[in-house]
């Protein structure tokens, strides 16, 4: 188990990778950042983008770890015939009835909540009066090389230093792919976009400080090993223009609609049911 935690440990540097991508393997079954986004949405209702940036990236990886954990005990219950037992087959039909009607009950939802309407002017009232949620913080856009030794990372920078501009990130890319230990090699050793606080401090306080097209000339030491860091890209702190966020806004305050609205509801299902 030290092993699969230190493996998950060396994951949350891969936070704000493409949703679909792998973040690990157990067993040949992926967990993607799709998964972990899920889960994180799910238990923060929707609001994870609230949660403080210091603690997102310690919240991603409680949830991946709770992934892996789920897929080895799932995996070993398969083994040892769990799912082939009386017990296991009479907890799934009971499991099954109850999702079938929690189903039936999420898209009776829906759909009655797809009939609210609400107003522009209402969703331009709430944009100007909470423009603070639509804040997005400075990000950086960067590649990076991990490797285990300071030596090998010192020896990278050194094949780097005399390139510039498009041979210098396609050099980059290149390394990344032949060396990096990190799971992001196969896409160049790309991470995305990440905000303050989403990094482990040594790598997010080299990686603001640094400028576009710029790359490290001396490695970065963290707990995950020694960085080459290459930044592709920052954006500047910005609020989220009304068009970009209007659907959410719409979906918010329908949602705030709909609480009145399925209380009227069900009193008019309780006086038409026969309750004893």
């Amino acid at each position: 188990m030290k092993a699969v935690t230190k493996l998950v440990a060396s994951l949350t540097i891969l936070s704000t990778m493409s949703m679909a991508q792998t973040l690990v393997s157990v067993n040949g079954t992926a967990i993607t950042q799709q998964d972990v986004d899920r889960e994180l949405m799910t238990a923060t209702q929707g609001r994870f983008n609230q949660v403080p940036a210091e603690k997102q990236a310690e919240f991603r990886k409680q949830v991946l770890e709770q992934l892996v954990a789920k897929e080895l005990v799932y995996d070993d219950a398969k083994k040892t015939g769990v799912l082939n037992s009386a017990e296991y087959k009479e907890k799934y039909e009971e499991v099954t009835e109850r999702i079938k009607k929690e189903i039936a009950i999420q898209v009776w939802q829906k759909k009655e909540v797809d009939k609210i309407a609400v107003s522009d002017a209402d969703l331009k009232k709430y944009y100007e009066a909470n423009k603070e949620e639509f804040v997005e913080n400075e990000s950086v856009n960067a590649r990076h090389i991990l490797v285990e030794k300071e030596a090998d990372a010192k020896n990278i920078i050194a094949q780097l230093k005399p390139l510039k501009g498009d041979a210098l990130k396609n050099k980059f890319i290149e390394i990344a792919k032949a060396k990096s230990t990190c799971a992001s090699a196969s896409d160049g050793g790309n991470l995305g976009y990440f905000s303050e606080g989403q990094m482990v401090p040594e790598f997010n306080n080299k990686a603001f400080s640094m400028k576009v097209k710029e790359f490290t000339t001396e490695p970065v030491k963290t707990q995950f090993g020694y960085h080459v860091i290459y930044i592709e890209d920052k954006k500047s702190k910005a609020t989220k223009n009304f068009s970009e966020v209007k659907p959410f806004i719409e979906q918010r305050l329908k949602m705030e609609k709909a609480k009145a609205i399925m209380l009227t509801k069900m009193k008019e299902l309780e006086k038409k049911a026969v309750i004893k």
